[in-house]
């Protein structure tokens, strides 16, 4: 069984430009699927397209907007299409499917029997694309020099130290000024007209519109997302109950508390409830495995003494950048790259064995030696793959705002009486009270201060419409009820988004089937358990008892000799 890499909820991500994603050209309202442009997608199985729809579905005199598609065949006998969104938001769907592991995953998953289509969303692909706000990397580093935004929060003990609180607010009003001149950048650049078209209400009415050129009007539409795909999920179900087919949503995001509460004061420290756990997952591994399989382990360690091992790296990078702010690897760094760790077990051996003995050495050292050549630079590289490497048809080598321009766009409406220091305290609380690990990464969903909400934003309800759907469905077969997925240990979007989600939705109308595992979404870490029940619900509409329990395989190894259940068994009670 394959396990699966998914685009991180909460991390920004490099969703490239796509301006030739076929060779062919754009069309009007229909579909033809022709070569992909092998400059963009060289994985000769798929085709590509484009579809040109409304900017704006409830003012066609906006203008369009392009949508470039691609498309894996189904493997068997055709039964229809089944749309992915791989998460982010900023997900590119062409790259995504251009990775062969990914399209063989979930063609497999969905038993092979759909043809498999995704796409890049507003605010990623075609037009509009990705959303800049500065032309150059010298214009952006400029802007933010001096600032938190270039070296991150630094703190330690849990963010309990006045030393470092202070060092935060008193940096509030600066950054409150730099987000205003910051706002007005995204509202005149090139991106600026189309911040109002960019939101997840549009991109589910993009979705339908491509299930009615590709499969007719009013025909079931098959759908799986992952993390911020969830939203999307949550939203296309009710919005369009009568269209649901088989829908799986997998990491799944509360959609009423993203609908009601506010992102930067309250929203974004709550999505870390679980990530203290995947930490001590973490710290248990290496423990169990020992020095012969964890370099931050000696012999006879135990969780804490892992953990302990680990804040003296935290608090010796803490103190050399307090020293010096060009210390060559600050504890903000760590906690960045801690957290993009524990998004998939499989890269914890990197982590601990390749990072870990290079970052000791680098704080040691307390200098800017060439760090090119060991672990750290290297897991560096492989944890910004997604993030800082352009592509040929990327514009602009500067940081996109495809991330902040759609979950902005779609929060609810700005608060003036927030500011930068209710921002900053609520942080501090945040890893104070929620995550003591990575509570105080930064950037953070600062969408109090950005300019734009979208022209169509979907704020309920979350069960009425669906619910007569769904009751038909399962009666007549028509239609089935959606299959909700979450692990149990999630660092971003945790399991009581999904029992929420369950819970609106209903016992008749909604299965939740659980993984204990570690990671992001089910996807995380390989289980045949798993993979079954997707492949029955989507090949059969077998619906899985609400509930169901699922384990990894007993064969997968996190770290040499260490497996997923010895993990869980060992798991620390203390608080970290």
């Amino acid at each position: 069984m394959l396990s699966l890499q998914t685009f991180p909820l909460l991390t920004p991500l490099l969703a490239t430009q796509v301006v030739h994603a076929w060779s062919g050209r754009p069309g009007g309202s229909g579909l033809e699927w022709g070569p992909c442009d092998p400059l963009e997608v060289t994985n000769p199985r798929l085709d590509c397209a484009y579809l040109t729809v409304p900017l704006d579905y409830h003012d066609p005199s906006v203008g369009n907007a392009s949508i470039a598609m691609v498309k894996a065949n189904a493997t068997g006998e055709r039964r229809g299409t089944v749309f992915y969104n791989p998460g982010g938001p900023g997900g590119p769907g062409l790259e995504v499917l251009n990775d062969t592991e990914t399209t063989d995953f979930f063609l497999s998953l969905s038993g092979g029997v759909y043809d498999l289509v995704s796409w890049d969303p507003r605010g990623v692909g075609n037009l509009p694309g990705e959303i800049y706000c500065f032309d150059s990397v010298e214009e952006y580093n400029s802007f933010w020099n001096g600032t938190i935004e270039l070296t991150g929060i630094e703190e330690t003990g849990n963010f309990t130290d006045p030393e470092d609180i202070q060092a935060l607010l008193s940096q509030a009003s600066i950054m409150q000024e730099k987000y205003r001149q910051f706002e007005q950048k995204c509202l005149d650049g090139p991106s600026g007209k189309y911040l109002q078209y960019i939101g997840t209400a549009a991109t589910v009415r993009d979705m339908v519109s491509m299930a009615d050129a590709i499969d007719g009007p009013d025909t079931p539409i098959n759908y799986i997302g992952i993390s911020y795909g969830t939203l999307i999920g949550a939203w296309f179900v009710n919005m369009f109950p009568e269209r649901v087919g088989r829908v799986i949503i997998n990491g799944v995001i509360n959609p009423q508390t993203f609908a009601t509460e506010e992102t930067s004061t309250v929203w974004d420290a709550k999505q870390y409830e679980s990530a203290d756990t995947i930490y001590k997952g973490i710290i248990t591994a290496c423990a169990l495995a020992g020095p012969q399989g964890c370099a931050a382990a000696s012999e006879g360690d135990g969780p804490l003494d892992v953990d302990a091992n680990f804040q003296a790296l935290i608090n010796g990078a803490h103190d050399a950048a307090r020293k010096n702010a060009s210390a060559p690897l600050t504890s903000s760094e760590i906690r960045a790259m801690l957290k993009s760790t524990m998004y998939q077990p499989i890269t914890w051996s990197a982590f601990l064995n390749d990072f870990y003995p290079s970052a000791v050495k680098t704080v040691a050292e307390e200098s800017g030696h060439d760090l090119s050549n060991n672990g750290y630079s290297k897991f560096q590289e492989q944890r910004r793959r997604h993030i800082l490497r352009p592509r040929e048809s990327q514009r602009n080598e500067t940081r996109p705002y495809s991330f902040e321009a759609i979950f902005c766009g779609d929060s609810v409406d700005i608060d003036p009486n927030v500011n930068m220091t209710d921002v900053f305290n609520a942080i501090i609380n945040g890893t104070q009270t929620i995550s003591h690990t990575i509570g105080s990464i930064w950037p953070s969903l600062t969408c109090s201060f950005w300019p734009v909400r979208a022209v169509e934003r979907y704020q309920g309800p979350w069960n009425s419409s669906l619910a007569n759907k769904i009751l038909i469905a399962s009666s007549t077969a028509s239609a089935t009820p959606s299959s909700i997925l979450s692990d149990t240990y999630d660092p971003v979007t945790p399991l009581s988004g999904a029992q929420a989600l369950a819970g609106f939705l209903g016992d008749d109308d909604a299965a939740l089937v659980r993984l204990n595992s570690f990671g992001h979404s089910s996807n995380a870490e390989p289980s045949a358990c798993m993979h079954d029940i997707f492949v029955a619900y989507m090949v059969n509409g077998t619906v899985p008892a609400n509930n169901t329990v699922c384990d990894v395989d007993s064969d997968y190894e996190v770290l040499p000799g260490v497996t997923t259940a010895d993990i869980l068994a060992n798991l620390p009670s203390s608080d970290i």
